[in-house]
């Protein structure tokens, strides 16, 4: 199954940084088997190739990130995140559907 981006909508993730952002205790991460590193790298670029993600460098002040892993299922890769200490940075939308003045406009 190909991913794709969806056409004709745009979607603005704000993130409210200004908010301490709860440092978790995590164990040091092992090294994966180079079946799955090689998964994980297919997956990032292309999600980098579809405007999903972007590099961001070393240097860079990122507050927010996860670890993901690769989940095989059927001899297929997926990529799972844990994505629970994002939201709580993340400002809600305060119209997540569209009006009914903006669809018929």
């Amino acid at each position: 199954e190909q991913l794709e981006a969806i056409k004709g909508h745009e979607v603005d993730i704000t993130l409210n940084i200004d908010r301490p952002y709860p440092q978790v205790p995590r164990r040091p991460s092992y090294p994966g088997s180079p079946r799955a590193r090689e998964a994980l790298e297919k997956h990032i670029q292309e999600l980098i190739q579809l405007g999903i993600l972007r590099k961001v460098g070393h240097n860079e002040e990122v507050e927010v990130t996860t670890p993901v892993i690769i989940a095989w299922h059927n001899h297929k890769s997926r990529m799972v995140g844990d994505f629970r200490a994002l939201n709580t940075s993340t400002v809600p939308d305060r119209y997540p559907i569209p009006r009914i003045q903006e669809t018929f406009t």
